[in-house]
């Protein structure tokens, strides 16, 4: 499996507190752990890189890619995106975490306008609880996952119906929120992770790690069969008399 890990690579760059709790930037502690879990061609790429370092050739060799963005969403090129969907289309597995859901990218697989949802930023506590526990993503998880400090995000979270529905998380303030989704659009496995605020280390923690460990093999689809489409001449039921 060829891994590809995405991030804007700007907090890290504007932010000591983000530098010091990700020294190599949230690509790069995501590699890490991926690398540290068995997985060994994994790459990071970012967005001040040529074509935001997700050249037609890169995508074209990546079987899962990562996506993390923030505060740079509208200074990814159009072109990039239909990029990436067209793979993700083709059979590409795509791991959308946190604020990557208002990204041009989510929307548009999700076929809104805005992703929008509730949010503040007051180091609560939010307990994530697993509510799908044989599906392949919550393999190894228990009954919920809690992380100490979080920005909080609330409903209604303005995105499709989850196909499958993995945790749903409540925060001090008593909000909740469906924090962990799983889409297919064409031959392509789409999984919504929330965790990840960029100030706090919750990439750091096992538990985090475990999901998305798994959620790479999950959205790994080997092989993907091209389908046909298209104008067909001759009905179907004659071929088979061939």
């Amino acid at each position: 499996m060829n891994i590809t890990v995405w991030n804007e690579g700007l907090h890290e760059k504007l932010d000591p507190k983000v530098a010091e709790v990700y020294p190599k930037g949230i690509h790069g502690c995501i590699k890490d752990f991926l690398e540290e879990a068995g997985f060994e061609n994994v790459r990071t790429a970012t967005l001040e890189e040529p074509e935001h370092g997700l050249t037609q050739e890169v995508l074209d060799s990546t079987d899962v890619l990562f996506y993390w963005g923030h505060i740079a969403h509208n200074k990814v090129d159009d072109e990039i995106v239909q990029r990436i969907y067209d793979r993700v289309m083709d059979g590409m597995g795509l791991i959308v975490l946190h604020s990557g859901h208002e990204s041009k990218l989510f929307k548009k697989i999700m076929g809104t306008k805005s992703n929008e949802l509730r949010w503040r930023e007051n180091d609560e506590m939010e307990i994530m609880w697993n509510v799908y526990p044989s599906h392949p993503i919550m393999k190894g998880i228990g009954a919920n996952v809690v992380i100490p400090h979080e920005e909080t995000y609330g409903e209604f979270f303005n995105i499709a119906p989850p196909e499958e529905l993995l945790m749903i998380s409540w925060f001090e303030g008593g909000e909740v929120f469906r924090s962990a989704c799983t889409y297919r659009r064409g031959r392509g496995k789409i999984f919504y992770f929330k965790p990840g605020h960029e100030t706090y280390p919750i990439y750091h923690m096992p538990e985090v790690q475990k999901i998305l460990v798994n959620a790479a093999d999950w959205a790994y689809t080997e092989g993907a069969t091209p389908v046909e489409h298209g104008h067909f001449p001759v009905p179907f039921i004659k071929t088979l008399e061939k």
